[in-house]
């Protein structure tokens, strides 16, 4: 039996801020992603978790997709990792931002290069911070990498891939339970398990399918995790955000909607 998610996780994730809150308070995030062919997901990981109270995000990227994300604003900090894909040989780059971060976003727009797969298995085996594994990050895996750590955010097809299993509330929970993760689960309506509690998301609407609102979501579930929220009630958090926002901007956007319209409504969410 799963619970539904309501407005209340927004009281639950986020309390007061004390008058002498300062800088790093809220958390340092890094976002892993991009190739010379998408620079999108990862720009949209770094916004949608600006967007949600982070205080700092840094991207790393090949050198396009970096210098593409840095073009977007002065917001955003981008490092360019030499080449069009992300490989091993970045792997020690890549660490080094790892240490002074609190949490993680991997796999938005990497591609899937069997070099990007290796580097990806190689830098998740070692992370012991908590770190979203989306996307491309998630064909790079099978289960027998998958740790406590993971928030896993597969939609529907993601899901099969990577556990062979139907997509139904029964096996995410049979499949968190046995893997000790939580998984954001992106259906029509979204669910998310820690193998002992599962809740139901249902923000959203048929007008969020473009390309762009699992990245959105992605950032905004590496937001909170670095800000301190437990990986649990970070999923189902913004799952309700990213959903809320969506149903706010498609009431004026229709089919008109894109993911980047749906930053501009988080706020609204609050």
């Amino acid at each position: 039996m799963s619970s539904v998610i309501t407005k209340d996780i927004l009281k639950k994730v986020y309390p007061k801020r004390e008058k002498n809150a300062h800088k790093y308070d809220f958390g340092s995030l890094l976002v892993i992603g991009g190739s010379s062919l998408y620079h999108g997901s990862p720009l949209f990981n770094a916004l949608g978790a600006y967007r949600t109270g982070v205080d700092l995000v840094t991207v790393l990227a090949p050198e396009r997709a970096a210098n593409l994300v840095a073009c977007y604003g002065p917001d955003l900090i981008t490092y360019p990792l030499s080449g069009s894909f992300i490989q091993e040989k970045h792997l020690q780059t890549i660490s080094k931002f790892a240490e002074k971060c609190n949490a993680v976003v991997i796999g938005g727009g990497m591609g899937r290069e069997i070099k990007t797969f290796l580097a990806v298995r190689k830098f998740l085996a070692k992370i012991k911070k908590p770190v979203v594994v989306d996307a491309d990050a998630l064909h790079a895996i099978n289960p027998s990498l998958v740790r406590k750590n993971f928030l896993l955010t597969p939609h529907a097809a993601e899901f099969r891939t990577l556990t062979g299993m139907q997509v139904n509330v029964k096996n995410l929970e049979t499949f968190v339970k046995k893997h000790k993760c939580v998984t954001l689960l992106k259906c029509p309506q979204c669910f998310v398990s820690d193998g002992k509690r599962t809740a139901e998301n249902r923000t959203g609407n048929p007008y969020m399918t473009v390309g762009g609102m699992g990245d959105v979501l992605a950032g905004i579930c590496g937001s909170l995790l670095a800000q301190g929220v437990k990986p649990f009630e970070a999923a189902c958090a913004a799952a309700y955000i990213n959903g809320r926002a969506g149903d706010l901007a498609a009431r004026s956007k229709k089919q008109a909607l894109m993911a980047s319209d749906i930053l501009d409504y988080i706020e609204k969410v609050f």
